[in-house]
């Protein structure tokens, strides 16, 4: 619930949520960047992928009132070591004047319940965080996540 009133929904995306999502994706950029700038051709791209090809992961956005405030892209991949798939969260972005009200958990406890990722049933859920990003970090090491290895990237 945020301020006595409904609590906040997440759902899967729709094609309206687009501008939205490249807002907030590009605000998430700017705020904590990652690897390389995020461009809004990308964040559409991407959109579209997931609508056409839904195997390849589905954009979710949380709304309050029909009004969206974050999104998350959930992407699933097989994990040989885990036995099943695992739902990498690939961006999660909560517009800033709604953080630390439990959405963030939110969204974890409906990817656990099932009743929003719609791939194979998750044996563990992933996500990537950058070193500087502790509030971020101290939500997720207090839901369980720890860190394991070192995510080694390269672009071809």
């Amino acid at each position: 619930m945020i301020d006595g009133g409904s609590a906040p929904t997440w759902r899967p995306a729709r094609p309206t949520d687009d501008d939205v999502i490249v807002s907030m994706c590009l605000a998430l950029n700017g705020e904590d960047p990652g690897l390389s700038a995020v461009e809004g051709a990308t964040v559409l791209r991407t959109l579209a992928a997931f609508r056409a090809e839904p195997h390849r992961g589905q954009a979710v956005v949380v709304e309050l009132g029909g009004v969206v405030l974050g999104y998350a892209l959930l992407v699933p991949f097989w994990s040989n070591e885990l036995g099943g798939c695992v739902c990498q969260i690939d961006e999660l972005f909560v517009q800033d004047g709604f953080r630390s009200r439990g959405i963030g958990t939110s969204l974890f406890e409906a990817i656990a319940a099932h009743a929003l990722f719609s791939h194979e049933d998750v044996v563990a859920l992933a996500l990537g965080v950058t070193a500087d990003n502790q509030r971020a970090r101290a939500l997720y090491e207090r839901l369980g996540f720890r860190a394991i290895g070192t995510t080694m990237v390269r672009t071809p």
